[in-house]
C-alpha cells in the first residue's frame, strides 16, 4: 500500500533526514521525501497498519529534525 503525506519542513538538508529516518522505520518498505512539493510518499510492508507506522515514522523523524511535521 502507498499513501502521500503533506509535512512541514525547513529545508532540503531536513527533508533529506526525515526520508533517511522513515525508510528506516519498521513496517515501511520505501519512502520518498520532496523538499520541493513539501509532500511525503510512503508505501508500506505487506500486513504494516499505516496509521500505528506513520505515529512511528513522525517520532523518528523528530528524533533528526525537531521542527518537522508530517499531517496525517
Amino acid at each position: 500500500m502507498k499513501k502521500t503525506y503533506k509535512i512541514d519542513v525547513d529545508c532540503a538538508a531536513c527533508a533529506d533526514k526525515m526520508q533517511d529516518a522513515a525508510c528506516r522505520t519498521p513496517g515501511v518498505k520505501d519512502a520518498v521525501v520532496s523538499f520541493m512539493t513539501l509532500k511525503m510518499k510512503v508505501e508500506f510492508e505487506d500486513g504494516a497498519d499505516p496509521d500505528a507506522v506513520m505515529q512511528q515514522v513522525l517520532a523518528n523523524c523528530k528524533k533528526v529534525e525537531r521542527d518537522c511535521e508530517i499531517f496525517f
